[in-house]
């Protein structure tokens, strides 16, 4: 047999090889960012049907799934905040009452709590620490008929009370958890070198350990603040005066078995309670981004 020359292929330059990389890598990267794209379009459409059905007749509102709208009824608007007794401004009232009652309770109880667990010792800290861990899996609805029945024989039924007292108690193990995992990070010589000047662990709380712990404290305000607006089970079980309806309250009154509701009111109204948690959410996204990324970080 004669041997046969056999064509060896010539390697690529090296500056065409690292174009064919960069352009694999924009496609790729393309790819990702239309797929995310397509995500976020889909997970945003409710919150855009609703805003667009918010202006829309009710004879229009079940017939059309599209974003597209061509008479805006701007009086759903004014419809539904004059629906009830009250203007639906008083039911946002009342939500933002028990809001910041329930803010103030859980950033100072819950960061108490957890400066005990992470900073001072007694006895029988680890069995009262899995205890409080224990709490977060226990459903609402276990607790709930105990709760009731104390808060009714304190006479606390149809108030604000019981909304707002149990989180001064630290009842929010969450919270809890997340702050004491951020104390954990903050060094002990710091504790040491203020005990050296005389402070106790008081001083030491409020002013040294309370400072540093801003971006978990902005987390807790802003998970209590949109777990709290949102709260309908909580609020219908204690509030049974109108005059009382929290906002998510006031949405379900819209919805009447006996006549027909106004959805273009109801979605109006659900459009103007959801700007307080966009505003919220937007305006803490920074602290909400570092204190969940430093939780824990030594």
């Amino acid at each position: 047999m004669t041997d046969r020359a056999v064509a060896v292929p010539r390697p690529l330059p090296a500056a065409l090889s690292h174009e064919a990389h960069r352009g694999r890598r924009r496609i790729r990267a393309l790819l990702k960012h239309i797929l995310l794209v397509v995500c976020v379009l889909a997970m945003l459409y409710p919150v855009l049907w609703m805003v667009v059905s918010s202006l829309r007749p009710n004879d229009e509102i079940f017939r059309h799934a599209g974003l597209a709208l061509t008479q805006p009824r701007l009086e759903n608007y004014s419809n539904g905040w004059n629906a009830f007794a009250q203007p639906f401004s008083h039911y946002l009232i009342n939500s933002l009452i028990v809001v910041i009652g329930a803010i103030l309770g859980n950033l100072l109880a819950c960061s108490m709590a957890a400066y005990a667990f992470a900073r001072l010792e007694f006895k029988a800290k680890r069995l009262w620490f899995a205890i409080m861990l224990v709490t977060i899996m226990l459903p609402i609805h276990v607790i709930i008929v105990p709760q009731y029945v104390l808060f009714s024989e304190l006479g606390w039924v149809n108030t604000f009370l019981p909304l707002i007292v149990p989180k001064f108690l630290a009842t929010d193990a969450f919270f809890i958890f997340l702050m004491v995992q951020f104390v954990r990070g903050i060094p002990r010589e710091l504790d040491e070198a203020a005990r050296i000047d005389g402070a106790g662990q008081a001083r030491i709380f409020f002013h040294i350990i309370l400072p540093l712990m801003v971006p978990a404290l902005a987390t807790t305000a802003i998970f209590t603040f949109i777990w709290t607006w949102n709260d309908f089970y909580t609020q219908l079980i204690y509030l049974t005066d109108p005059t009382m309806y929290t906002t998510p309250l006031a949405l379900r009154a819209f919805v009447d078995q006996q006549t027909a509701t106004d959805w273009g009111s109801v979605f109006a109204m659900s459009v103007v309670s959801l700007v307080p948690v966009f505003l919220v959410f937007l305006a803490g996204q920074r602290f909400l981004l570092r204190g969940i990324a430093t939780t824990g970080g030594k």
